[in-house]
């Protein structure tokens, strides 16, 4: 079979490829150029690029760079700027592999007639009769289910993941044994178009106008401290809300951009059931979603999982529980509560109201 398989430069791509390799396929590496600006994190250098070629000569394989910098820009980091002028969380990374990994790069390996797109992912796709599943990686600690749960199931059907089945520390054992120059490479932990030594502040303010605000108490509207820019805040933030009277660590409640006023409360006091979706962004990864399914809500990649019923009728996902808010722009992952490796689809969170 014909693979075409995304290669960061990192172990676990590395170690996909290698698997394929000792399967009997024929496989393809590829390296992708998306960001072109300032970077010393991510997986976009030239140094990534690099150990991503000297690993496809070792196993005897082909290896391109395709340039997606372009629509790495439109689809991810424009996107990203825009979110916060308009006062939401974005999630870069799914946005990333929306458009650009399991879009642009997937039909381009389509075209050139590969059979399967690989890449390096921590999550599994089971195959059965009705159809691919997509299900959460055998390493929970490094579980990418989340980031794939945009994935549809025509996507699923082309897609191979072959680290999801083992640990994190079996895939080091393979590259070792393999004599992999990735063996040892450290994890990428964050953005690749945001530099460590500036920072999303310096970075956001290079291309918009960033304002300072006031805190305010939830209830009595007392002023309690500020923020060096409103457009950095996120919905149930702690960081830099200080403590109430009482010595309860305080949140953030709400963020009003045009008043450039953040309000921030006690948890017990901001926790709510209800978590509102964009209904145009609700998609699935295998049957339609039906109205009052029971599912298992996750809004961060290792984020706490939460029972809940989908309310299709009013684009929302209601919990069993209070809980901590969630910030429009991220996404929500819906898990299946009798299976809960199991992902059913996925939605952007919305503002309340």
């Amino acid at each position: 079979m014909r693979v075409l398989v995304a290669m960061s430069g990192g172990v676990d791509s590395t170690v996909a490829a290698s698997l394929l390799v000792e399967e009997g396929h024929e496989v393809v590496g590829v390296t992708l150029k998306l960001w072109g600006g300032p970077s010393d994190s991510g997986c976009c250098s030239a140094e990534d690029s690099h150990d991503a070629r000297r690993v496809a000569a070792a196993l005897g394989i082909p290896h391109h760079v395709f340039d997606y910098e372009d629509g790495f820009i439109e689809h991810v980091v424009d996107p990203y700027v825009a979110a916060h002028q308009e006062g939401l969380t974005p999630n870069p990374c799914v946005e990333c592999n929306r458009h650009v990994k399991f879009a642009l790069l997937a039909q381009a390996a389509e075209r050139m007639g590969f059979e399967r797109l690989a890449t390096g992912h921590h999550a599994q796709v089971r195959h059965s009769d009705s159809g691919p599943q997509l299900r959460r990686g055998a390493d929970f600690a490094k579980d990418q289910s989340y980031v794939l749960g945009m994935l549809t199931e025509p996507q699923l059907e082309g897609l191979l993941l072959p680290v999801g089945s083992l640990t994190k520390e079996a895939v080091r054992e393979h590259a070792s044994k393999r004599g992999l120059a990735t063996a040892m490479k450290p994890d990428s932990q964050d953005l690749c178009f945001v530099s460590t030594s500036l920072g999303r502040a310096a970075f956001l303010a290079d291309r918009m106008e960033l304002h300072p605000g006031t805190v305010v108490e939830a209830g009595s509207g007392a002023t309690v401290g500020t923020v060096t820019a409103v457009e950095l805040v996120t919905l149930g933030q702690g960081k830099g809300m200080g403590r109430d009277e009482q010595g309860r660590r305080r949140y953030v409640t709400a963020i009003d951009h045009e008043r450039r006023t953040v309000t921030a409360g006690p948890m017990e006091e901001i926790e709510y059931r209800e978590v509102a979706f964009v209904s145009s962004s609700l998609t699935t990864t295998a049957q339609p979603l039906e109205q009052g399914r029971p599912v298992l809500i996750q809004a961060a990649a290792h984020g706490r999982v939460d029972p809940a019923i989908l309310d299709l009728e009013r684009s929302a996902i209601v919990r069993e529980q209070g809980g901590r808010p969630i910030a429009p722009g991220q996404l929500a992952v819906l898990y299946d509560p009798e299976d809960p490796d199991r992902v059913l689809g996925s939605a952007v969170v919305a503002r309340r109201g």
